[in-house]
């Protein structure tokens, strides 16, 4: 199966060039060329995004911040320019490398290989089964039951991650919040049994057992 690439540039004669690079190598490339429409099509969930800096309007800080909450591929930044201020942020919002412009597109070919392989060797030593249909990847943030994908939104992924990853251990409604919201985030404790529910709603129509079990007055743990 062809590894998917999503390339984000303003200038068209960047994105033709890239898209023509890409496809010569063998990738199945998708192409934006501003911030709304790249935010649109990372829904499809590609393997590795090139999102430029600089472009109007929406920038690509702004479309990483975006999708970072539904897209875990590695994205690379393309920029003419770059200050370690810019790094900084760029790496706090979940950026994986920076390209800086005019660059050598053999090394970018490179670099993208690079990134695909050691997603590839994550993802084969973070899917964990825990029976014979129940599956987490933790690298992707899916979870698979017989075969097929569970949809989380990100919160509710966070608490299965952190409820499996400590099987058998009572986490209360407050320390959840405090470890999967942070101590600053607005809200309170009582929006973890909220997400808890939903979680519970999409397991059980996908006819699998309750997994999270509630220790009453105490809070939540992963049944062992």
């Amino acid at each position: 199966m062809r590894d998917k690439i999503l390339i984000v540039d303003d200038e068209p004669d960047i994105v033709s060039m890239l898209r023509d690079y890409f496809e010569y190598n063998g990738y199945e490339v998708t192409t934006a060329v501003n911030g709304p429409e790249a935010v649109k099509k990372a829904e499809k969930q590609p393997d590795i995004i090139l999102l430029d800096i600089n472009m109007p309007g929406m920038d690509g800080l702004e479309v990483c911040s975006r999708i970072r909450d539904f897209v875990a591929c590695p994205i690379l930044f393309l920029t003419a320019r770059i200050e370690d201020s810019d790094k900084i942020r760029g790496f706090g919002i979940g950026a994986d490398d920076y390209i800086v412009k005019p660059f050598s597109i053999d090394e970018l070919g490179a670099r993208v290989s690079a990134h695909l392989r050691r997603e590839r060797r994550q993802r084969e030593s973070a899917k964990v089964r825990f029976d014979d249909k129940l599956a987490i990847d933790y690298t992707e943030r899916c979870l698979y039951y017989d075969g097929e994908i569970i949809p989380l939104a990100k919160k509710e992924f966070d608490i299965i991650e952190l409820l499996s990853q400590h099987i058998g251990q009572v986490f209360s409604k407050e320390r959840i919040y405090e470890l999967v919201w942070d101590y600053d985030s607005d809200g309170d404790s009582s929006v973890v049994a909220e997400h808890i529910r939903r979680i519970r709603a999409k397991l059980a129509a996908a006819g699998m057992k309750t997994y999270i079990e509630t220790v009453w007055g105490v809070g939540y743990k992963w049944a062992k």
